[in-house]
């Protein structure tokens, strides 16, 4: 009978599951253990007692795999629903940590809930230990190829280092790997002055470590000019031959300290050699060199002496080409700039702190004298004022030496044998290429002068074209009616030299009729100024009482066929009824006008339009439309300038306008153009830009701002007279109030602002029924005996013409004064 054979599959299961060569864990979604195989138990020493129930998985972890699982395995396993060969330390009963690999399945129920996780765990022990035996074994054979690994890359960092400093750097990193060093410290030769330069270190005591003369007794100096290795082995030999080297050898606690010269020759021919620098190492404890070390160690030093030698003339070349460059961005920098301190400031910016730690420029131009623009921190001014006297007497550049007092060199900017000023900077001193620096700087200097001499031109012309502009506009504007006012400005194109075409006119038609004008004349030059003088003086000459816009407008489609040079300019013209306040007007092809009544919102008056002057298609027609305005009414006329930007629609200009006119409804009429044109366009637009405001009725609150100067005072009184003629003030109170106002404002100029030429005084000027009211702040400073208004004849002449005066002592001085009006 043949005995039956038990197959490996017919084994029991379980005997199976419990002696398998791997490690089996059933554990619930939160990893709390509830089967565990006896492979897994006989690893760690655990009972299923101590388990199931009662731990988790992740509680047999060490801490650091317990972050691990928390952060990546279990993420991992519900996202996959598996993971494989994580690499785990389970921690046994007895403490033991055994290395495992650990593969895990996440098992779902029929709603995709997690329901258990099956884990397998293997032994990783020998594993571990087998890939610690490869890393030792790969630790020694690269710890047996360092030295050339190293010493390949320092002569491959020497070949490729470009400049002076990176060959220096590769230098005094090479002791340390290569023979290692504890620290190590590097000096250059500078032959122009004869020293040892301290360049770097890497020893964190580095009281010895410092510049030289080469004829010093230190130890450096001495393998310097001796250009061969000095090794000091012991403090015995350093104390028998370098005492600085003891001192600093003790001081450090170091013990073998090699001297290596850097040489373009031989190494073994010391007649032969160019000495470029010392390098210096040492070593924590003494330490003897072997025959190989020295031959490398020498070898070291003629490469790095040869590396040296090619970086320095590379760094010749590399220094007059970025000076070169240098020269050249400048001078586009300041061709950028057309005026002068423009210039002036931007060509400070490009020295500080490219070339210069601190620059100055100063430019002897117009009566004023010395204009001044730096940066940076100054040096003694007494001293850089003689320097700079000096330099502008002789017209010859002052370099800056060791102990000068200055500190800095003064450069005179000389233009066709003329000195127009000094450009004083300092500089970072220079080892090498003095030179070479110097022909740079001057270089530098001549053309810094011929551009700012330039933009000197350039304002001078552009002052010239502005005057001929402004000559060509309307002279002063109607004033001293107190049934209206006229505040008209003008801003030329910002970056253009030529006249524009823009221009304004206001005049009296008959003692009750005004007129109000402004026109645009195609292109620029002076063909289109002498075009807009001859359009200005045609429009006076054409409007009369019987006349009205759209007549005018006819007249000069007339004119146009005279002057060829005036058609397709645009006109806005209007006459105002002073008595019925009635405003007729016409647009020849200009924008429309901005109407700001006292209630409501700013509007267009877009009635009233036809073709520019002389426009042969089109309605040629001229029509004119009327619309009585109330007192305190604003009119506003502009050209294009104001509301034209390129990339934006004019009806969002028109927007723009409209609600800046709107906000400045009750703003006071004096500056509302100016401050307009500075909201809307700024001071650097391409266009030019003209404003007349016409406002019926007077101002009810006067408010000036005016500059420290006397001589704004009669404007102001000027000012002040007709605002108070406007509301119906008495003579005696008029006069009374100019007298006060006067003299507070002077004493504010005189003695608030004595030291400040670019001081402010602000006058606000009210009227009720019963008095007048003025008053008068600064925010100067008023100190010294004799500047009290207290004790001043001021006071006296402001109390005896006002009822009431008051002062305030804050910031500055305000002088209230009130006088009290005549009732009839």
């Amino acid at each position: 009978m043949t005995q039956e054979l038990r197959l490996p599959w017919d084994d029991d299961p379980e005997d199976l599951y419990e002696h398998a060569p791997c490690g089996y864990l059933t554990t619930l979604p939160d990893g709390t253990i509830v089967r565990v195989n006896e492979t897994f138990l006989a690893w760690t020493g655990y009972t299923r007692a101590d388990l199931i129930g009662h731990r988790r998985f992740r509680d047999l972890l060490t801490p650091g795999c317990q972050l691990y699982h928390e952060t990546h395995y279990a993420p991992l396993l519900s996202m996959q629903g598996e993971v494989h060969e994580i690499a785990l330390d389970v921690v046994c009963r007895d403490g033991r940590r055994v290395p495992t690999l650990v593969n895990s399945v996440l098992e779902r129920g029929p709603g995709g809930a997690p329901r258990i996780i099956r884990t397998m765990v293997f032994n990783a022990t020998e594993r571990r230990g087998y890939e610690q035996e490869l890393l030792a074994a790969r630790r020694a054979a690269e710890d047996s190829e360092r030295r050339v690994r190293v010493l390949q890359q320092i002569v491959a960092d020497l070949a490729a280092a470009p400049t002076e400093a990176e060959v220096a750097e590769a230098v005094l990193g090479a002791p340390e790997p290569a023979f290692q060093a504890a620290s190590s410290s590097i000096y250059l030769i500078d032959p122009d002055r004869d020293q040892l330069i301290a360049v770097a270190s890497t020893d964190p005591m580095t009281g010895n470590w410092e510049d030289m003369p080469c004829s010093s007794d230190r130890a450096v100096a001495e393998v310097a000019r001796r250009g061969d290795l000095h090794v000091i082995g012991s403090l015995a030999d350093a104390d028998e031959h370098f005492p600085d080297l003891a001192q600093s050898m003790r001081d450090s606690g170091r013990g073998t300290v090699v001297l290596l010269p850097l040489t373009t020759g031989p190494a073994d021919d010391q007649n032969g050699a160019t000495v470029l620098g010392v390098l210096a190492f040492s070593f924590r404890e003494e330490r003897a060199l072997s025959d190989g070390e020295l031959r490398v160690i020498r070898l070291l030093g003629q490469q790095a002496g040869q590396a040296l030698d090619r970086a320095r003339l590379y760094d010749d070349a590399r220094r007059r080409e970025e000076r070169s460059l240098f020269l050249a961005g400048t001078t586009r920098a300041l061709d950028e700039e057309h005026r002068l301190l423009q210039r002036a400031r931007r060509l400070v910016e490009r020295v500080v702190p490219e070339i210069a730690d601190w620059a100055t420029v100063r430019l002897q131009v117009g009566p004023a004298g010395l204009v001044e623009y730096a940066g940076g921190p100054a040096p003694d001014p007494e001293a850089l004022a003689v320097r700079v006297a000096e330099v502008i007497e002789s017209a010859a550049p002052a370099y800056a030496t060791d102990g000068d007092g200055v500190g800095c060199t003064v450069l005179p900017l000389t233009v066709r044998g003329r000195v127009i000023g000094t450009l004083a900077l300092r500089m970072a001193p220079d080892r090498r290429g003095a030179d070479a620096e110097r022909l740079f700087l001057v270089d530098l200097a001549d053309r810094a002068g011929l551009a700012l001499e330039n933009a000197r031109l350039y304002e001078q012309e552009r002052a010239i074209a502005r005057t001929l502009q402004r000559s060509l506009l309307a002279g002063d504007v109607p004033g001293g009616d107190t049934r209206f006012a006229v505040e008209t400005y003008y801003q030329a194109a910002a970056q253009d030299l030529e006249v524009g075409g823009d221009w304004f006119d206001a005049f009296m038609i008959t003692p009750n009729k005004l007129a109000v004008v402004v026109g645009d004349v195609v292109g620029r030059g002076i063909d289109a100024a002498t075009t807009m003088g001859q359009l200005r003086s045609a429009i006076r000459a054409l409007a009369s009482a019987e006349n009205g816009p759209a007549r005018l407008l006819e007249g000069l489609d007339r004119f146009c066929e005279r002057v060829d040079s005036a058609r397709m300019a645009t006109v806005v013209y209007a006459e105002v009824d002073l008595i019925s306040g009635e405003l007729s007007y016409g647009c020849a092809g200009h924008l429309p006008p901005l109407l700001h009544e006292p209630a409501g919102s700013p509007q267009y008056l877009l009635q009233a339009r036809s073709a520019p002057l002389g426009s042969r298609a089109g309605d040629r027609r001229r029509t004119e439309h009327r619309v009585r305005l109330a007192s305190g009414s604003r009119l506003l006329l502009y050209t294009d300038g104001l509301v034209e930007r390129r990339g934006r629609p004019i009806d969002r200009g028109f927007e723009v306008l409209a609600r800046e006119y709107a906000r400045r409804r009750d703003a006071p009429l004096k500056g509302l153009t100016a401050g307009l044109a500075d909201t809307m366009v700024g001071r650097d637009h391409g266009d030019d830009v003209c404003l007349l405001c016409l406002t019926l009725g007077t101002e009810e609150r006067l408010e000036r701002s005016i500059g420290a100067d006397p001589l704004q005072i009669a404007l102001l009184r000027a000012d002040l007279r007709g605002w108070l003629i406007g509301h119906a003030v008495d003579t005696e109170c008029v006069n009374a109030v100019l007298l006060a106002c006067s003299e507070a404002v002077a004493n504010a100029i005189e003695h608030g602002y004595r030291d400040d030429p670019f001081g402010v005084v602000d006058v606000a000027a009210t009227v009720s029924a019963d008095a007048v009211e003025v008053r008068v702040a600064d925010r100067g400073s008023w100190r010294g005996p004799g500047t009290d208004f207290v004790r001043g004849r001021g006071l006296q002449l402001i109390e005896d013409s006002m009822d009431e005066v008051f002062f305030d002592r804050g910031e500055g001085t305000t002088v209230t004064m009130r006088r009290h009006r005549e009732t009839p």
